[in-house]
């Protein structure tokens, strides 16, 4: 009897460390092709996102580029003399680019945003202090352009951030 059962487990202990042995390797073999998967869908969702991503750090600098106040004040033009109605003229105008370019922040990186984000700001500011010294919209305007041919536009900062993401993701 005891020669029976030695003999069955000599014949069950071969199949049963096969058995083993093919378990795990068909178990790994399931988890890197698991992986590889994932991993091409990855890449796939990569590829598809990029022209999206792309095209938003375009409006994003075409933004920064539009409220650049150089460029916006010869775009806008005052109405008529009072400061005030320049200013709100001035910020209105970039308000809208904003509003325009608000959904953009989904498809880019936080820093670029926040620096567009600040430079819209500080453009705003340096608008409202500049006007508090000012006649008239002529020499608002004029003050404007005098204060930003002196320093660099805080739009020139968030283009080189633009310009930096994008060559990440290229």
């Amino acid at each position: 009897m005891d020669s029976k059962i030695i003999e069955g487990l000599a014949f069950a202990l071969p199949a049963l460390v096969t058995g083993g042995v093919a378990y795990f390797m068909f178990s790994a073999f399931l988890e890197r092709d698991d992986k590889e998967k994932q991993f091409q869908a990855l890449v796939n969702k990569k590829r598809e996102s990029l022209p999206t991503k792309l095209q938003a750090y375009e409006r994003l600098l075409l933004f920064s580029e539009r409220i650049n106040p150089a460029k916006l004040l010869v775009r806008v033009q005052p109405i008529g003399n009072e400061v005030d109605s320049f200013v709100h003229l001035l910020i209105a105008n970039i308000e809208q680019e904003y509003e325009h370019n608000l959904v953009q922040q989904i498809y880019v990186h936080e820093n670029a945003w926040k620096a567009v984000i600040g430079s819209k700001l500080s453009i705003i500011n340096k608008i409202r202090s500049i006007a508090e010294k000012s006649k008239d919209a002529k020499e608002l305007r004029e003050n404007l352009l005098i204060d930003y041919s002196q320093i660099e536009s805080p739009t020139e900062t968030a283009i080189a951030i633009i310009k930096q993401e994008v060559k990440k993701l290229i």
